[in-house]
């Protein structure tokens, strides 16, 4: 058995905003994945991903927007010292700033399975673009790479529907 696990969270918000890092990995075992994140201003994707989520705010307010069963943008305001659980193949999309920083448990992915990154139109709410990757390893952060490619793909940001093209963050 490998040492159990003590995280000082407070001590994990204090190197993240030294670094100037977004994620900091606390384990990843077959059953379990945590990590604490930092805020990014410019989230604007909805997650999908198979297993459920457990989230806890460290410290600021996130706004958890998340798409219910007929598709409607909605979102949950979740304070600090608050949790939440979302439930596997939510679209959902974690939205807070670089001072605050969330605690989130959830299984670590199984061999083989993907990550879906979306973006809808912010003019007209059609489906603009998914990113997909198997995420073996969470450390890799899949949610810049995800970033990356959608951003430096203007046809990408380009909705079919209406014309608009969503801005660089």
């Amino acid at each position: 058995m490998f040492p159990l696990p003590l995280v000082d969270l407070l001590s994990i918000t204090r190197e993240l905003t030294e670094s100037q890092k977004r994620v900091k990995v606390l384990w990843q075992e077959p059953g379990s994945l945590a990590f604490v994140a930092r805020g990014r201003e410019y989230r604007s994707e909805f997650h999908i991903n198979d297993s459920d989520e457990f989230t806890y705010m460290i410290k600021g307010t996130m706004n958890l927007h998340y798409r219910g069963s007929d598709g409607k943008e909605d979102v949950l305001i979740i304070p600090e010292g608050s949790v939440n659980f979302m439930p596997a193949n939510v679209p959902h999309s974690p939205r807070f700033p670089p001072d605050a920083f969330a605690l989130i448990v959830e299984r670590k992915r199984k061999e083989g399975e993907v990550d879906r990154f979306q973006w809808f139109c912010p003019k007209c709410d059609n489906l603009l673009h998914e990113e997909r990757f198997v995420v073996a390893d969470y450390r890799a952060d899949p949610v810049s790479k995800a970033y990356q490619n959608f951003f430096d793909d203007e046809n990408a940001r380009t909705c079919k529907k209406c014309g608009n093209v969503m801005p660089k963050p």
